[in-house]
């Protein structure tokens, strides 16, 4: 373990949990790193910056609400109300000194408050204004989600000197006003620009779609089956967002010479692939972004292929550092870690599974069968359908992953879990399906591992 962060940083800290050891001939090397922030100085709790006062001191945050207000909003018409409601909920939770803006999304993006094309600056006053403005959130019109993104990102800009930029998007339906690869051009555009939460509520809306975007943005996705729902799901996003502390950390990886990156997933507390999103750092070293931080614990497989040793070698397979970019282009390393090779004739230690590495191995499975099941039972093949989630029943049972298994038994009927024999369920609500597909990539941590306090 090792903390190299500054006082006025939350403390971060990178445990490796791996097999070090290989046989004779082996090259590839699989770690679990997982990355602890605590505490951030003095800060209390407030992103970094926020004074008591309000006051900004170069690391304060910024949010935005992107409301879905397409004529579909309007079916039935507590939808709307419920996200108004919500919608408040939000400013309501959003703290003194805390820059925010309230848009409103149809096929084109209005900004409801504060209206004069930047953003304002939380107090009782302008969270109260806020609210009076919320009775501009009116039902009508179609759905471009690129349109909402590009005038979010607008509006963070107005604050370049605010880190912490946050977005939380509603829809309650697909993106049928614009392009997918025009949404595309603007995912990759405002990337890195800002993070995003985004929720889907009711039914009708696409859950591939909201993904793409929430994992762009490198945030979150959840559905909210019921709009009644809305206000509580809106209050726990902000709260989440009023406690980032750091933001735009990233994981750099360096390998020796000869040595490659295979992949870099995030894996805890849900599933990303970041492999794609490297960006070079140098020498024999990448970057993967991480997004925002508060007090929080996450959990990354990096898989690192080496060159093959002779028994009794050992090597560094790679240097694991998460860093943070300072203004004068430099970069601050808050913690690091190894990941180690080591060659042996031993079979007892060479054949050893690293119980994180199959913990998080068998969480990827059970997403990975969850989504197919799903997708097989939409296409009419119920045998591959129920085989399928006969096997996510068996690896929720076996890595312990409860939460889903519950969702599971909404679609499946449980026969036995630890060999997986179900059958599907008559009359399964599309809520429920989508509830489960929804959340299929959130994972639980290995069992006894230790948590930030």
């Amino acid at each position: 373990m090792a903390s190299l962060a500054k006082s006025n940083l939350p403390r971060f800290t990178t445990d490796i949990f791996q097999n070090e050891y290989l046989a004779e001939g082996a090259r590839e090397v699989n770690a679990i790193v997982t990355v602890t922030a605590t505490g951030g100085g003095t800060t209390g709790g407030r992103p970094l910056g926020v004074s008591d006062a309000g006051g900004d001191s170069g690391q304060s945050a910024a949010v935005v609400l992107m409301v879905d207000c397409s004529g579909s909003m309007d079916y039935p018409p507590t939808k709307m109300r419920n996200a108004r409601d919500a919608t408040a909920v939000a400013i309501d939770t959003v703290r003194d000194g805390v820059a925010f803006a309230v848009v409103a999304g149809t096929h084109e993006a209005k900004e409801v408050y504060p209206g004069d094309g930047g953003l304002a600056i939380a107090s009782p006053a302008t969270r109260e204004a806020a609210k009076q403005s919320l009775r501009k959130l009116t039902a009508g019109g179609g759905t471009a989600i690129g349109t909402w993104l590009t005038l979010a990102d607008k509006l963070f800009l107005t604050r370049r000197d605010f880190a912490i930029r946050h977005g939380i998007l509603l829809t309650d339906g697909r993106n049928e006003h614009e392009k997918p690869e025009d949404l595309q051009r603007t995912l990759d555009r405002v990337s890195g620009h800002f993070t995003a939460d985004c929720r889907g509520v009711g039914t009708d809306w696409e859950i591939p779609e909201l993904r793409r975007i929430s994992s762009a943005l490198l945030g979150t996705v959840d559905i909210v089956a019921e709009p009644s729902g809305l206000a509580d799901d809106f209050r726990s996003m902000m709260e989440a967002a009023m406690g980032k502390q750091v933001a735009d950390v990233a994981l750099r990886v360096w390998t020796p010479a000869n040595a490659t990156v295979k992949f870099v997933k995030q894996v805890a507390p849900n599933l990303e692939d970041l492999t794609e999103r490297r960006v070079e750092a140098g020498p024999r070293a990448g970057d993967y972004p991480t997004g925002s931080w508060g007090d929080e614990s996450r959990d990354y497989h990096v898989c690192v292929q080496v060159p093959t040793a002779a028994v009794g070698n050992e090597m560094l397979a790679a240097r694991i550092s998460l860093v943070l970019p300072q203004a004068d282009g430099s970069t601050e390393v808050l913690s690091q870690g190894l990941v180690k090779a080591v060659w042996t004739d031993d079979l007892a230690s060479s054949t050893k599974i690293s119980p994180q590495v199959a913990h998080y191995t068998g969480q990827a499975e059970l997403a990975d069968a969850i989504q197919e099941g799903l997708e097989a039972h939409r296409a009419g093949d119920v045998d591959r359908a129920t085989a399928k989630l006969g096997a996510a029943v068996r690896l929720a049972h076996q890595t312990g992953n409860e939460g889903t298994f519950k969702l599971l038994q909404k679609v499946v009927d449980v026969v036995d879990a630890k060999e997986g024999t179900v059958k599907f369920r008559k009359d399964v609500s599309e809520a429920d399906s989508m509830t489960l597909e929804t959340r299929s990539t959130k994972t639980v941590r290995v069992a006894g591992k230790k948590r930030p306090e």
